[in-house]
Order: C-alpha cells, then sequence, then structure tokens
C-alpha cells in the first residue's frame, strides 16, 4: 500500500489487515455487528461535540468532563487527581486552547505538545496525549484520525502500526516512522483504501477507528492482558477489548472508575440511542 509523495512510506501487511477485518465481523455478531458499533462511535463523538463545540469549552462543567472521560479508556483511570474543581480549571482551560483554531490541521502536533505542557510531562503524565488526541478526534474526526498512543507511539516502538507492518519478522524491525499527525493521516487513509477495496463505503471513519482497535484488542489478547491489565481483563466476549479501546464499555451507566457514562451509551450490549 503506497503512501502520497507528501506522506511517510508505510509498509502495511494486506494478509494482516484482511484477517483482522474478519475477526472484527466476527468479533461483533453477537451485538449487533460493526455497523451497530459504527454508530456508537457516531453517538460518542456526538457527545463530545455538545460539550465542546456546540457549547464553550471555557464554561465546561467538571460534572460534563467526567462524563467525557468515561469514554477515555486509557485516561479515566488515571485522570482522577484532576477531577475535582482547583485542579479541572486548568484542564478546562487547557482544553478550549487544544481546540482553539482547530480548522487549521497543520499545526496538529504542536496543538498536541502545547497541551502536554499544560501538565507535568512525566511518565505518570503520559495519558495527557491520549486525552488530547482523543478529544480532537471526537469532535472533528474528519480533520483529526485518532491519533492515542496504543495506535502507533515511536518512542516505544509499539502500537497497531507494528502488529500490521509488513516484515519478515516484526519483533526484529525497528519502524522509523515518526509518531505525528502526518503518519496517523497516512495510516487512516490506508485504511479506507482497504476497507473501499473490502466493499465498505460509509461510515469510513468509524470502521477505520473498530479496524485499528480490533488489531490491538488481538494483540491484548494474545499478551494475557499484561497492557494496561487494570483496565483489560480476560473478556467474557470476543469484542469487549475493543469497546474498552474505543471507550464503549459502560456498563450499567458506571465504567468501574466512578464515572458516569452518557445515556446515550448506556451498555455495549443495547444499541446506543442517537441524538435526533
Amino acid at each position: 500500500m503506497a503512501a502520497t509523495s507528501a506522506s511517510p512510506r508505510l509498509e502495511l501487511s494486506g494478509p494482516k489487515l484482511a484477517a483482522a477485518l474478519e475477526r472484527l465481523i466476527r468479533a461483533t455478531e453477537e451485538h449487533g455487528g460493526v455497523e451497530r458499533h459504527a454508530r456508537a462511535l457516531q453517538a460518542k463523538s456526538a457527545a463530545f461535540r455538545l460539550q465542546l463545540v456546540e457549547r464553550d469549552p471555557l464554561c465546561l462543567e467538571l460534572a460534563d468532563f467526567r462524563t467525557l472521560c468515561a469514554l477515555c479508556a486509557t485516561v479515566r483511570r488515571r485522570i482522577a487527581p484532576y477531577l475535582e474543581h482547583g485542579r479541572f480549571v486548568g484542564v478546562r482551560a487547557a482544553i478550549a486552547a487544544l481546540l482553539a483554531g482547530r480548522e487549521a490541521t497543520t499545526d496538529a502536533d504542536e496543538r498536541l505538545r502545547a497541551f502536554r505542557a499544560a501538565f507535568p510531562e512525566d511518565r505518570a503524565h503520559r495519558w495527557v496525549h491520549d486525552l488530547g488526541a482523543e478529544i480532537l478526534h471526537a469532535v472533528d474526526p474528519e480533520r483529526f484520525p485518532l491519533m492515542c498512543r496504543w495506535v502507533w507511539d515511536a518512542q516505544t516502538n509499539t502500537g497497531v502500526l507494528r502488529e500490521i507492518w509488513h516484515a519478515e519478522d516484526v519483533d526484529l524491525a525497528h519502524i522509523d516512522v515518526p509518531s505525528d499527525y502526518a503518519t496517523h493521516l497516512t495510516l487512516r487513509e490506508e485504511l479506507a483504501q482497504f476497507l473501499a477495496a473490502n466493499g465498505v463505503f460509509r461510515d469510513v471513519l468509524y470502521y477505520v477507528d473498530l479496524l485499528l482497535a480490533q488489531v490491538y484488542a488481538d494483540y491484548i489478547g494474545e499478551q494475557g492482558g499484561a497492557y494496561l491489565r487494570t483496565d483489560f481483563s480476560l473478556p467474557e466476549d470476543p469484542a469487549l477489548h475493543l469497546r474498552r479501546l474505543l471507550g464503549l464499555d459502560g456498563l450499567g451507566g458506571r465504567d468501574g472508575s466512578r464515572l458516569k457514562t452518557p445515556a446515550i451509551l448506556v451498555t455495549p450490549v443495547e444499541p446506543p440511542a442517537l441524538p435526533s
């Protein structure tokens, strides 16, 4: 799969992608299929847009922010110290700055760097990048692909990109590709092309996210839940890791971390009530 001349070259494995798509279809069958999960992602995006686009992000209430955090799997268990009124003011200001002028994507990487700089830059705050990436993608999925660390983290050489990389022995391969906006955009474009070649023409942005999550869910399963062990135990159904990665796993209105899940995503078993 060739990249454009202005984009990084990604050596993706067609057979690995085909196998992941087959597993995605099988895994989601029990709960309404891929289409139902795509609608859930649309509902998640609607929840973010309601709070951060249709309303002034500087007016975001802590209770509503807690709700959004419940939809960010790699964030919700680590952000607890900031879910207090005194510290939340700074978080809210950082979110408003992150979204200001987002129509210009040329500064996407700088935008995320500035967001991270609003928090301590240490290992304990690596989740901040994921929060910023989740927000940008959820409020504007067409402009911003999903850029969480589990998709690709060049610093640790881990993520979905590694799992679908074409190499004789990927365990020994060093993938010299930055984890920046251009890389994630190219990855999304190539996965969209792959999906189109396999008959997917609607809701492609959400299908790409589901395919990404399926690839990494497979990795988590192979590792026995070692990654984010607190968040990911052995699944009771084949799509559970997938839903957790994408933040769609709120059960009974709660997600186990004292953060409420929006009514539009009350349970991953029942279909979400999409906004009218």
